[in-house]
């Protein structure tokens, strides 16, 4: 009888992490919304590398927190009231599934490497130096995926903080979320 037990104990305590079956839990992502807005296709847009559709990806998320329809420009209001928690979400999203080499926290923090303030305001110069920076200017000409020579780069090889670029529609606005997001 003895003998059972010690087996019994044996396969509770040094056998069982080998024989359970279950799955073990994996780490998921924060997908929060303030606004209600489902995250997944951007996640699995990013989890798989599809850069360029999670470019795209970002800023349909993007105008739909606000409300807004296909084509919408950002405006600096617009901005500086967008929620937090979606902000997060997307620059978590970007920067997880990059290995930290993009999103907007990224990018800010280039930003501020380069010497850019946080105090919402446009400087030109230092929107330059930014720019060339993350290869959105590229010997001296701004690049936005309209001449067929000078494109955005959607890859994973691109500078960091190159995306997101958000279809182009953030243009210099970008620098409001700066000072609304935490850097890595």
């Amino acid at each position: 009888m003895k003998l059972v037990n010690i087996g019994i104990f044996f396969i509770r305590n040094h056998l069982k992490p080998y024989l359970d079956t279950q799955p073990q839990p994996t780490q998921t992502d924060d997908l929060a919304s303030e606004k209600g807005i489902d995250y997944t296709r951007l996640r699995d847009l990013l989890a798989a590398q599809e850069w360029e559709q999670a470019d795209e990806e970002t800023y349909r998320v993007m105008i739909k927190v606000l409300g807004k329809n296909k084509g919408h420009i950002f405006t600096v209001e617009e901005m500086k009231s967008f929620p937090c928690t979606d902000l997060h979400t997307i620059d978590n999203l970007w920067v997880k599934h990059s290995a930290g080499r993009f999103g907007f926290s990224i990018q800010k923090k280039i930003y501020l490497n380069v010497g850019g303030p946080l105090d919402g305001d446009f400087y030109q110069d230092i929107w330059r130096k930014f720019g060339d920076k993350i290869g959105w200017r590229v010997n001296e000409i701004w690049i936005c995926g309209c001449d067929e020579d000078e494109e955005i780069n959607f890859d994973i090889s691109s500078p960091e903080g190159h995306l997101p670029v958000v279809s182009g529609q953030l243009e210099g606005k970008v620098i409001i979320l700066f000072s609304r997001i935490d850097t890595y």
